[in-house]
């Protein structure tokens, strides 16, 4: 019998002598799902259930109403703004469709040389926040940029690419399609040759045949891309402020919130309306895919056949293949010019290049980068704490309510920042800090957690991939040579899971040093702006322009960076894995 169960001289105590129900007996992975319970409750499902039950609430009476939708839809500019959001979202998944199905078709289809870096080349758009690029392609697309004046001069003409919303479908598109292209390409490369060769049998060839078998049968790739093209879009808040694009959902809820003030119902109606669409995107997507077989007998192991190109061909898939990329890397160049420049106005390239804007970056920024590296490490190393425990839970304990915990983190995808920082400021407004002598809201830890958040998805999901990969037998032999059950997940599995924690903390440092949509709901102060708010800032007038590229600059290279080293470890943990299975 073991020794807590013995009793004692005085008999069972108290709480043993109670029922179960009463009294259950909790272990300390209980009370740590316990602990996670309640906090991913009390920073994420509250918050946003406060905005949901305000936007039902009557300003005036304090009882439940629909009058605040109903003054949404009678608002001409909040109908506009939901129809732009609208447009805006499906043509950017339109656009990202015509950039990445052209990308993933010929270096999946053909002998390409190059079509490595080509793919590698047309993810990077994914390591600059599209608010950042969508000043540098002001300055490349807009009505006085590069290549208008150029089409201007020799052809007599413009091309409004960055008028209104043509100018945020144009940013959105390029910053999101490497979601189709990576689904997609994926999905390619899985569908069973013996498909292809069947249908060529039969007669079927080049577009005919892509259009009857190839592209449905990768159908699943391409909505998994598509929806979450349209979510981000529709959800983002950034670009559009940047652009002065206020006639859409999101920026009007933040204006609406930042001027009118955190008791406007307009704001909450508009944050109902984008958590609505978040999850109503992926539930279309569920039906349009419900009840038809995309299943191969060869997947992955098949692959599409590859042919060589003819002289003709290849010179026509080369050259698309450069005009999408130099597309794709515009804001990219357009950013390290604009960050070297004197003056760029008026003019194809810039009229001078200098080194004075990193200088004013690095003398005004130390603030923001420092808040930065403080804020996304604090958020990064609490988001793997919280994920590991999740994932330990999940996958290896029997604790009721379990995958709850799993439903309840991976739920903050479908909450737009705005939303999650409106809720933060409607629920902890009033709620004082001892000792700091502020309210929550107020507080820069606010911050922290709502990166935290926003980021606990990534880390999660690398985190549980990690655990899936070690045997229950190792645990289950250190268990039995007498380790407890604390000490062999602090000496066998955490170990063993370094690798893909290391992965989730990169990868929720990396997006969480340049989220915009909940940090610019929630900073106080300039003091505790963290970076891009910096250049959210820096970009709001002309003569900072160039000291916010510069500044831009360090956050590519941070989320460059940080992606670099996620991948280096997670393909050295592959490599580990494969040496150690051989041996």
């Amino acid at each position: 019998m073991p020794s807590d169960s013995r009793p004692t001289a005085y008999g069972p105590s108290l709480a043993e002598r109670l029922p179960a129900f009463l009294f259950p007996r909790l272990s300390g992975l209980h009370l740590i799902a316990l602990f996670i319970a309640l906090f991913l409750f009390g920073f994420l499902i509250f918050p946003v259930l406060q905005v949901v039950y305000v936007a039902f609430l009557d300003p005036n009476g304090g009882g439940l109403t629909l009058q605040n939708f109903g003054d949404f839809l009678r608002s001409s500019l909040f109908r506009e703004s939901f129809y732009n959001s609208f447009y805006v979202s499906a043509m950017s998944v339109v656009f990202a469709t015509l950039i990445a199905l052209p990308l993933a078709y010929i270096t999946t289809r053909f002998n390409f040389a190059g079509s490595t870096l080509i793919q590698s080349l047309g993810f990077i758009p994914l390591i600059m926040p599209p608010f950042v690029g969508a000043v540098a392609m002001q300055l490349i697309f807009g009505r006085n940029g590069t290549v208008n004046l150029l089409l201007r001069e020799h052809l007599g003409f413009t091309i409004p690419f960055m008028e209104g919303l043509n100018g945020v479908i144009l940013v959105q598109s390029i910053h999101y399609f490497p979601f189709i292209l990576i689904n997609l390409s994926a999905a390619l490369r899985n569908i069973d040759r013996s498909m292809e060769e069947a249908a060529q049998n039969l007669g079927s060839s080049g577009m005919r045949m892509f259009r009857r078998i190839v592209f449905p049968l990768a159908m699943p790739g391409y909505i998994a891309g598509a929806v979450l093209v349209f979510i981000k879009v529709f959800d983002d808040l950034g670009t559009p402020l940047l652009l002065n694009v206020n006639n859409m959902l999101a920026p009007q809820a933040y204006l609406r919130i930042t001027t009118v003030g955190v008791g406007d119902p307009m704001g909450y109606v508009i944050s109902c309306i984008l958590v609505a669409f978040s999850i109503l995107s992926l539930w279309a997507s569920f039906l349009v895919m419900r009840g038809k077989d995309y299943a191969t007998v060869q997947k992955g192991g098949g692959g599409l056949s590859k042919r060589d190109l003819r002289p003709t061909e290849k010179a026509m898939a080369y050259g698309a293949v450069i005009l999408i990329l130099l597309l794709v890397l515009s804001p990219h160049i357009g950013l390290l010019l604009l960050s070297f420049s004197t003056i760029w106005s008026y003019a194809p390239l810039p009229d001078g290049y200098t080194l004075d804007n990193y200088a004013r970056m690095w003398a005004d920024s130390k603030g923001y980068i420092t808040n930065t590296l403080l804020y996304a490490g604090l958020a990064a190393a609490a988001d793997v704490l919280i994920g590991t425990a999740i994932a330990y839970i999940v996958l290896r304990t029997g604790i009721a309510g379990r995958k709850w915990l799993d439903y309840m983190a991976t739920a903050a995808l479908a909450v737009p920042g705005v939303v999650l920082g409106i809720g933060y400021l409607r629920t902890f407004q009033d709620v004082q800090v001892p000792l700091v002598g502020k309210p929550l809201a107020s507080w820069w830890v606010i911050i922290v957690i709502a990166l935290m958040i926003r980021r606990l998805p990534y880390a999660l999901r690398a985190c549980m991939a990690a655990l899936q990969q070690v045997s229950l037998a190792l645990e289950e032999a250190a268990e039995s040579l007498g380790a407890t059950k604390g000490r062999t997940i602090r000496r066998v599995v955490v170990p063993l899971m370094a690798g893909g924690i290391l992965a989730g903390f990169v990868t929720s440092f990396a997006t969480a040093a340049v989220e915009l949509s909940a940090t610019i709901m929630l900073v106080s102060s300039e003091a505790d702006s963290p970076l891009a708010y910096g250049i959210y800032l820096f970009m709001q007038t002309p003569s900072g322009r160039g000291a916010g590229a510069a500044l831009g600059v360090v956050a590519v290279i941070i989320v460059g960076l940080g992606t670099l080293l996620s991948q280096i470890i997670i393909e050295r943990d592959k490599k580990l894995r494969a040496t150690g299975g051989e041996h």
